[in-house]
This record gives structure tokens, sequence and C-alpha cells, in this order.
């Protein structure tokens, strides 16, 4: 690398990061899509010595070419994309661990046998709704339970 073009480099790292942007867009002829001051600097350095060198060479840049088009471009997709998903599920969001509605649940708590409706948005107990299991067994015992764990929907009934 000539003097002239270190000289260059060592020029941007005074650039406050506009300088830096300015500088970019007249390099690249196009605006950063970044304003992180070190990004800026590597990416016009790396094209004025790019420039100066001579850049890849044909081979390089075909390989390249191909390996683009063999891979995927995204590795994550778009946070709009799970947005959309939560939305399109949220009216079926229904846990799998729930039975069908208008099934009854049975749990016998300290010699009181406790009778649960599950519905289509909650669960009926004595005559009231109920968002969430939860409530109930907490309502029952006194003190926080899990549900699914108290009606043994997981596969395991808790202790009396």
């Amino acid at each position: 690398m000539d003097q002239a073009l270190k000289s260059e480099i060592e020029a941007l790292r005074q650039l406050t990061t506009k300088a830096l942007q300015e500088r970019y867009r007249k390099v690249f002829g196009e605006s950063s899509p970044s304003s992180n001051r070190d990004h800026l600097f590597r990416r016009i350095a790396w094209r004025l010595q790019a420039r100066a060198e001579g850049g890849l060479n044909d081979r390089t840049r075909s390989r390249a070419r191909s390996l683009a088009n063999d891979c995927d471009l995204r590795l994550r997709a778009p946070r709009q994309f799970w947005k959309e998903l939560e939305d399109d599920n949220s009216v079926n969001a229904r846990d799998p661990r729930l039975p069908a509605v208008g099934t009854v649940l049975k749990r016998s708590y300290r010699g009181q046998e406790i009778s649960v409706i599950v519905q289509e948005n909650g669960f009926e107990y004595r005559g009231k709704r109920y968002v969430a299991l939860s409530s109930i067994a907490s309502e029952v015992t006194g003190t926080r339970w899990n549900g699914f764990a108290f009606f043994g929907l997981n596969g395991e009934v808790q202790g009396e």
C-alpha cells in the first residue's frame, strides 16, 4: 500500500460519524444504512484499498456469486413475520394441554371434590368464570399453584 493511501485512511480516523457518512456517500454512491462509526471507517477504508489495489479478481467474484446463489440470504425471519404469525394464531391460541371444551376436570383436595368445566375461553368453577386454572387451584388451596400441575394435565398430580 502506498503512502498516499495510508495517509488518506489515517485521515478517516479523525472524521466524525457525520463526515464518515458523507464520505461513504461519495465513495459508494449511496447513503449508508449504518451510523456506526467503526463500521463506516472499515467499509470506506476497504473500498479505498480495493480501488487502489484492484479489488477482487474475476475468479474470486465468480466464486462469491456462486456461493451467494447457493445459500439463503436471510438467517432469521424478519420481526414483522413473527408478529403476523402471532396475530394469525392468536385466534386459535389454545394450550394443547387443555382437554376439549365441555370436559369436566375433577380433583379431590383435602376431602373436597373439585369439579371444573373447561370452556372456550376459560373455566367454570362453582358457577363462576375463571381465566386460568391456576386461579382456581390457588382459591381452593389458599396458596399459589400451577393449574396444569394441580389438575394433572401435564402428566403429574401433586400431593394433597
